[in-house]
């Protein structure tokens, strides 16, 4: 079963440059979805294109708001399992900032909704605020990803997701227990919701970077119950 990683809105495929190599040496086909984050229905079809590209069935990993991505995206035939990495998990004619306002905003956002906080989600190498934010990350990662920083649309904070997979899918949940962008009570609230298997990390938001071994573990849990 191959496995397809969806980044969140201002990611890149640096989100899972810690996670991907993992699971490919033990032997498994990962495609890396890299969309700019600027359509949540263009997205939701990027990642269809690929699961249309070969009727092998796929385990669907989305982080931040591309959880929001799979959530959608796997209504698809050849979906059959959902991972969940510190993500949105919208329900039907849902959106992220929906969530957002229903649990209340995480410290990072707490004087504004996500839609006006594209810079805090990725700020430059210089910035103290990672320092706070995300104090996990490795250095030469946070580097790298503020030369990576792409501008979001609001659109993806707004679009109402359909009728969600994780309610005919099974589903797994990592929840950062220190996630200072998506509230960690709002992520069990999402995981409840959706029966999702829940598993915690004591991390920032940015678990694929802060934690990849516990991330791998997960996908290689759905992985493992879905081949039984």
């Amino acid at each position: 079963m191959r496995i397809v990683l969806v980044h969140g809105a201002g990611g890149s495929p640096l989100t899972w440059s810690l996670v991907a190599p993992l699971l490919e040496s033990s032997g498994h086909e990962v495609t890396v979805v890299d969309h700019l984050s600027q359509s949540h229905p263009r997205t939701v079809a990027e990642v269809c294109a690929i699961l249309d590209a070969s009727p092998e069935g796929a385990l669907l990993v989305g982080h931040s708001s591309g959880g929001a991505v799979i959530t959608d995206a796997g209504t698809h035939r050849h979906a059959r399992g959902l991972v969940y990495i510190a993500a949105f998990a919208p329900d039907e004619g849902e959106s992220v900032d929906d969530v957002v306002a229903r649990h209340g905003a995480a410290e990072v956002f707490a004087d504004a909704l996500p839609s006006t906080g594209d810079d805090v989600r990725m700020p430059g190498a210089a910035d103290a605020d990672w320092t706070w934010h995300s104090w996990d990350v490795p250095e030469p990662v946070r580097i790298a990803a503020a030369r990576e920083r792409r501008p979001i649309s609001e659109e993806i904070y707004t679009a109402r997701c359909g009728a969600p997979a994780w309610a005919s899918l099974p589903s797994w949940y990592l929840v950062a227990a220190r996630d200072k962008h998506l509230r960690p009570d709002a992520q069990r609230a999402m995981a409840h919701r959706a029966g999702a298997t829940l598993a915690e990390a004591d991390t920032s938001h940015a678990i694929p970077h802060a934690a990849p071994e516990r991330v791998a573990a997960i996908i290689e849990t759905a992985l493992a119950t879905l081949s039984d």
